[in-house]
């Protein structure tokens, strides 16, 4: 953890003018009576999107990754993480972007509480939204840079994240997705050469089949029947739609009905057989790669706030 950082000591494309304080009306939109205890407050699903709120001090998250993109405004504090080989750091109204399976931890920069919000975006939503405006089977942008002080694209996600005791509507849902995409893509570099469409085809065949067969065991040979690819082709055209491999995908899946189970109060050990773990360190291992912490921890998180 750093535990001396100063504005002025912060990298210019990592910290943005405070003087126009940036994010200071999001900030005012999502305060809270106090700066709470550490803990983690879930907004109401919608398919494909999470949205949290977190407060901690020091050091929260250990090394993880999701196969989601990471979408998230800094609200106080300073949040700090390393993320493709750099330590990062973020102000209040800075964004942050972090690419799905992509490594980072997570924590609070100062000795002052960090408070901030995050959106997860399935990326075949942003999918779906790129391949309607043209760009069918264009990679998923990839933001290299992920602190940045954008306005628009904050402005954007204040529209989901400012009201998480409420859920979304299809229609908000559209309009976000359509500013997201163009935020990103403004900020991405260049794109790799589609797929083509048959192969998409497949793929999305696959993400469908793994979606719905969750909770069951799932062969090699299972995608390569109703796919038609071998299962090194589906990997490698699986991973540049979603930016992640179909085992991942599948073991997400499974970690996410684990996490609304341990939400709902059910015991662990119960927990890990219902959701096809081999038992309850298996769910420990994964889950804490997936989300930085154990299943136990997050159930002491996900309870109301002191």
């Amino acid at each position: 953890m750093v535990s001396n950082i100063k504005t002025g000591s912060l990298r210019p494309d990592e910290a943005p003018d405070l003087g126009r304080r940036p994010g200071a009306g999001l900030e005012r939109s999502c305060k809270p009576a106090g700066i709470q205890n550490d803990g983690i407050t879930a907004a109401p699903a919608f398919p494909g999107i999470e949205r949290i709120e977190a407060r901690f001090r020091g050091e929260a998250f250990s090394p993880h990754r999701h196969d989601t993109y990471g979408l998230g405004v800094t609200l106080h504090g300073v949040q700090t993480f390393r993320y493709r080989g750099r330590q990062r750091h973020s102000l209040p109204g800075n964004v942050i972007v972090l690419h799905p399976d992509e490594e980072h931890d997570g924590g609070a920069g100062t000795e002052d509480t960090l408070r901030y919000r995050m959106l997860y975006l399935e990326p075949s939503l942003l999918r779906r939204c790129l391949d309607a405006d043209g760009q069918q089977g264009a990679a998923l942008p990839f933001v290299g840079q992920p602190v940045l002080a954008d306005a628009d694209l904050r402005q954007a996600l204040a529209m989901a994240l400012c009201s998480l005791d409420e859920g979304l509507e299809d229609l908000e849902v559209d309009d976000l997705l359509t500013r997201i995409a163009r935020g990103l893509a403004h900020h991405a570099g260049t794109r790799a050469k589609p797929l083509g469409l048959l192969a998409q085809r497949q793929v999305h065949r696959a993400r469908d089949y793994l979606a719905a067969n969750a909770l069951a065991p799932v062969r090699s040979e299972d995608l390569e029947a109703i796919t038609g690819l071998d299962r090194y082709a589906l990997a490698r055209h699986f991973r540049a739609l979603f930016a992640t491999s179909p085992h991942r995908f599948l073991l997400m899946r499974r970690l996410q009905h684990a996490r609304g189970m341990i939400t709902a109060g059910e015991p662990l050990a119960e927990v890990a057989a219902a959701t096809g773990f081999a038992d309850q360190s298996h769910l420990n291992r994964h889950f804490k790669k997936a989300y930085g912490m154990t299943p136990g921890r997050w159930a002491t998180l996900v309870g109301p706030a002191a």
